[in-house]
């Protein structure tokens, strides 16, 4: 990979898991030096032989680096990486910027973006949109919020790990856009594991109407890439209860702004059944599948 030129050196990588550790290797590909973080060392040691280097907490990290991307499952792990003695935010320099990938609630992320300017420093949310077959693919598309200036201090760094990066407007936009993108991704996800159960009860072969269904114009890229999980169960792009938490983040939103969101509402209920799915364990199209051929005693 080509190194695109940025004034920012050194870049530190918290929450080295499928995505976090992605980042951290398209980076290192490119040419930038790069420190990390992880609660458990050993994800990391892939990385440690690629040339990256280790932090002993948040605060060491931010410290040594001029950006920090974070990547992480959950508002209260970034809370959690966020704050004391040993946190990013005692550690970030000013001028620093800090950029979130990860998808968390959208007022939790405005409110760690107004702390860490008063800090001197600035927060970017950077939500990203794809799997980590698409990250290692270079085909990522990343959402950006926040201050203009340091979106394009920071712009090559994020092309360095997708190539479509959009900015969306001040901070809170991106990470409101990227959970408006899951509600719908969730649900139409939902809705094709639902039709495709459907007429397996009435006798239709299961592998047959997938392949048809690609064929046609429901084939968007998600369902490209998940419904041959229905054939062949050979990955995890993320478990139901991970996608089911980014439809709680949807409902608390739309509760706080008096929006209706039905179809939300019914797609939680639907991943509420499939977390006592056999299968919870994989894709989350994989235990929704189960659950309605379970409700259609199928199974």
């Amino acid at each position: 990979m080509c190194r695109v030129f940025s004034e920012i050196e050194r870049i530190g990588v918290a929450g080295l898991g499928q995505m976090g550790a992605g980042i951290a290797t398209r980076l290192l590909d490119a040419g930038y030096s790069v420190s990390g973080w992880n609660r458990t060392r050993s994800k990391a040691e892939p990385l440690l032989e690629a040339g990256m280097t280790w932090a002993e907490s948040p605060r060491e990290l931010a410290a040594s680096a001029d950006a920090v991307i974070t990547m992480m499952t959950s508002t209260d792990a970034i809370q959690a990486a966020a704050d004391g003695p040993d946190g990013i935010l005692a550690g970030l320099r000013p001028g620093a910027i800090w950029a979130d990938a990860s998808t968390i609630a959208p007022y939790t992320s405005m409110a760690i973006a107004s702390t860490v300017a008063a800090a001197g420093a600035r927060f970017l949310d950077c939500p990203v949109s794809g799997s980590p077959a698409t990250l290692a693919a270079g085909a990522l598309s990343i959402m950006v919020g926040g201050d203009r200036e340091a979106f394009d201090r920071i712009e090559p760094i994020l092309r360095a790990i997708g190539p479509k990066v959009t900015y969306i407007g001040p901070n809170g936009h991106a990470i409101l856009t990227k959970v408006a993108i899951n509600l719908a991704l969730v649900a139409s996800v939902t809705a094709f594991a639902e039709g495709i159960a459907l007429i397996e009860k009435a006798g239709v072969d299961r592998v047959a109407a997938v392949d048809a269904a690609l064929k046609s114009v429901i084939a968007s890229p998600v369902i490209g890439y998940r419904a041959p999980l229905l054939v062949d169960d050979t990955a995890v792009f993320a478990d139901v209860v991970l996608q089911q938490k980014d439809l709680v983040l949807a409902q608390d939103l739309a509760r706080r702004l008096g929006m209706a969101v039905p179809v939300c509402a019914a797609t939680s209920e639907m991943l509420s059944a499939a977390r006592s799915s056999p299968s919870a364990n994989r894709d989350f199209i994989i235990s929704v599948h189960e659950a309605y051929r379970r409700l259609g005693g199928m199974t």
